[in-house]
């Protein structure tokens, strides 16, 4: 089987996101040929494109971090029914300048955790729409959409309740498929 690289971005700033957890128990059940590296955007300043001249060093590393990957992951939680801030910021700093764009071609996946009965379900709408104007392949089912209670996902990352855990599991061996299929597809330029 071949190694991929995935990158995650984690939707919220919050050092005790519960979509930290997630993302955590995910990189534990991702099989093994996934090379699992979270892509942190907190340092990023607000995009503009005042910038698009002369782009600030944080958000080149930002960019450069996003292209080395093989897919990216979005671990997001929903604020005000959308996407946080922060994420679409991340998301416009590394698809700027127009023909720049580090998503194009770039295989995805989206998934959210919330204390809500629906999950991040609106979120995951908003950013699947964002992801498309981006030209960036979504996998589009499984959808996840996992309703976080108290101890669900410790701060290590061990799921506690079976099914939550074999659902992850699945859900990451489906997302390494449809990187393959991807990359098969659509492989890397050079």
């Amino acid at each position: 089987m071949t190694d991929y690289k995935v990158g995650y971005l984690i939707g919220s700033l919050s050092s005790t996101s519960i979509n930290r957890k997630l993302a955590t128990a995910l990189t534990l059940l991702a099989p093994k040929e996934l090379d699992m590296t979270e892509i942190s955007f907190r340092d990023l300043p607000l995009y503009s494109p005042d910038y698009d001249a002369d782009y600030p060093q944080v958000a080149l590393d930002f960019k450069k971090a996003i292209a080395r990957q093989d897919a990216i992951l979005f671990v997001t939680p929903e604020y005000n029914r959308a996407i946080p801030g922060a994420l679409k910021n991340a998301i416009d700093w590394a698809s700027r300048p127009y023909g720049t764009n580090a998503f194009s071609r770039k295989a995805s996946a989206v998934i959210g955790a919330s204390i809500g009965a629906i999950g991040t379900a609106v979120a995951q709408q908003n950013l699947r729409s964002v992801l498309s104007f981006c030209n960036s392949p979504q996998m589009n089912a499984p959808e996840a959409y996992i309703h976080f209670t108290p101890g669900l996902i410790s701060e290590d990352g061990k799921v506690a309740v079976e099914s939550t855990a074999e659902f992850l599991r699945n859900y990451m061996a489906e997302f390494h498929a449809f990187i393959r299929r991807v990359r098969t597809v659509l492989p890397r330029e050079a």
